[in-house]
């Protein structure tokens, strides 16, 4: 028998599963099964319903299950912003022929205001929201991915939780969602510490990163970029994905010995690791493979089997998260690195495939609960190191991480550029409310084999500018320019005035705000290779107008007004106000 509630002042949700019991909360609501059925629970297991009952040509946003994923445009023509959507043959976490799925929340903005559908809780299972047209009306659904698991093998009959909220402020929004979601996953004490600055291996070396590479960049940090503190050891360093502390040839000195060395030279060392996958070459593999997933039949679970194979020393096995030998192993790696080793960020990759659904040890735990398991033996070893998830499952990595990558890795191209600000800036909400975000590293120094004009890397710093959260230079920093140093000074400067996020006033991304200082605001403008346009900026009392960059004063006398140009195609600029 369908029933009825009303969420949110106008909001009417219909819950048609009988197994199902709901409990209302001002405009939360809470789902339980109370069924008698130990059926298995599938992939599209629906909670409510609700009309959609916006414009039809709203502007549409809505997350990804993991962090290459993200959903725009309208809900007859979504747009994938990134390159790796959930349903692309890649990833193929659910089938390309079913409708769109908005994970974790929903935004609509029309003429009206904005209304944001969003889980606020996910401890078991990824919730998502499709739109589908059912006897001639337009519905939002709201679904769980039980992962076919059976009600007689879970541990706890309460399902998740949604949010409905409507209003003029998507920024309010976001705010009373954030706060929502604090109730249920707690942030970590991390998200609200001063942002890490420092330098990463990976964009300037790749996996070809040599000992030496790290202490040339070491001395030039001590020499001419002090106020770079973090050196983060990216993916070369291991002998095999999975053993994280057997070193590869090329760290002939220890990986002990390198990190001592960077402690020694008054800075912090940070290191990379993918902790759920291992290659059959390792060690961890060759003697533990009964720690790892499976299929039904008994054979072991390749990732590229059921999703997108790995960039790198493929095939990858995933570890069952579930078997405390598994948990035990996982802490101790994190321990020696943090008490032994001396590490005090920790970037963990590949997190995604800690969710991969597979047969585990234990019966009932879903994949996400698996990760979190798993997390939760990473955070017992890290102790008070900061713990930072990248190509993650979003929701799954709440309350487990204190930054959280938001966007595609770097690429020295305007293409990519664009994109990762797309990425970051639909992400920037949950700078320091659900964790840091990342928006991965600044690169403004040309690779011989990877290069872009100087406007590119002018729009990219303009990015990194407007979201603030972690930043760490990926150039070889013995070869900045000084177009580079200065970027990376002046972004600095920023860092140290203000760590929060620019606010964005719309969902085209045209316009970001920040109050830098109690003297000083922040407008950072983009044009995502449309026509040349005029904008107009404000201020609530005459102020001075300077670029924040060249230092430029723009205008004679203090003037609340002031007419900004973008040129065609991919540009930007960042105005700051002085009184």
């Amino acid at each position: 028998m369908s029933q009825t509630f009303q969420v949110s002042g106008e909001r009417m949700i219909q819950v048609t599963n009988t197994d199902l019991a709901v409990e209302l909360m001002g405009n939360q609501v809470s789902f339980f099964y109370r069924g008698l059925s130990n059926d298995p629970i599938s992939d599209r297991y629906l909670l409510f319903s609700t009309d959609f009952d916006f414009e039809k040509q709203a502007m549409l946003l809505g997350d990804g299950f993991q962090m290459l994923a993200q959903t725009s445009g309208t809900w007859n023509n979504p747009l994938d912003i990134g390159r790796c959507p959930d349903n692309s043959p890649s990833y193929r976490i659910y089938p390309s022929n079913q409708p769109k799925r908005y994970y974790n929340y929903l935004v609509v903005e029309d003429s009206l205001g904005y209304a944001l559908l969003g889980f606020t809780s996910c401890h078991r299972f990824a919730g998502y929201f499709t739109i589908e047209e059912q006897e001639d009306r337009l519905r939002v659904l709201a679904y769980i991915d039980g992962e076919n698991t059976c009600p007689a093998d879970w541990s706890t009959q309460r399902l998740e939780s949604v949010v409905m909220l409507r209003g003029d402020s998507l920024s309010e929004l976001y705010q009373q969602f954030s706060q929502c979601i604090s109730e249920h996953h707690p942030a970590r004490p991390g998200v609200t510490k001063p942002s890490p600055l420092g330098w990463c291996s990976w964009y300037a070396y790749y996996a070809e990163v040599t000992e030496q590479h790290i202490d040339n960049n070491v001395q030039e940090m001590r020499a001419h970029l002090k106020q770079l503190d973090y050196v983060l050891l990216d993916d070369g360093y291991q002998a095999f994905m999975g053993d994280w502390l057997t070193p590869s040839a090329k760290f002939s000195s220890g990986i002990k010995h390198v990190l001592g060395e960077i402690r020694a030279h008054g800075k912090k060392p940070a290191i990379w690791l993918a902790p759920f996958i291992a290659q059959p070459e390792s060690q961890i593999f060759q003697q533990h493979p009964d720690w790892f997933l499976r299929h039904a039949d008994g054979s072991l679970l390749k990732a590229e089997e059921v999703t997108y194979a790995g960039w790198r020393c493929t095939p990858w096995y995933i570890l069952d998260t579930t078997n405390p030998q598994v948990q035990q192993h996982l802490t101790q790696v994190v321990r020696t690195m943090r008490e032994e080793w001396g590490v005090e960020l920790f970037k963990l990759d590949a997190n995604y495939w800690g969710t991969l659904k597979g047969v585990r040890s234990q019966r009932g735990v879903t994949g996400v609960e698996a990760y979190r398991l798993g997390m939760q033996a990473i955070i017992e070893g890290a102790g008070d190191a900061l713990i930072l998830g990248c190509n993650a499952p979003m929701w799954p990595s709440l309350g487990v991480v204190d930054a959280m990558r938001v966007s595609d890795d770097v690429e020295r191209s305007g293409s990519r550029f664009e994109q990762i600000a797309k990425e970051t800036f639909y992400r920037s909400w949950q700078h320091r409310k659900l964790w840091q975000i990342d928006p991965d590293c600044a690169t403004f120094v040309s690779l011989p084999n990877q290069t872009t004009e100087r406007r590119n890397y002018e729009f990219h710093r303009d990015v990194l500018l407007a979201c603030g959260g972690l930043l760490l230079s990926g150039d070889p920093l013995d070869e900045l320019t000084p177009f580079a140093k200065r970027s990376l000074a002046k972004l600095v400067v920023r860092h140290r005035h203000n760590q929060e996020a620019a606010r964005f006033t719309a969902l085209n991304l045209h316009h970001a705000y920040l109050p830098l200082t109690n003297r000083n605001d922040l407008h950072c403008l983009f044009n995502y290779r449309g026509s040349a346009r005029d904008v107009t900026l404000t201020a609530d009392h005459p102020v001075y107008w300077y670029d924040y960059w060249s230092g430029e004063k723009l205008v004679a006398e203090p003037t609340q007004v002031l007419e900004v140009g973008l040129e065609a195609g991919l540009s930007s600029r960042a105005i700051i106000t002085s009184l």
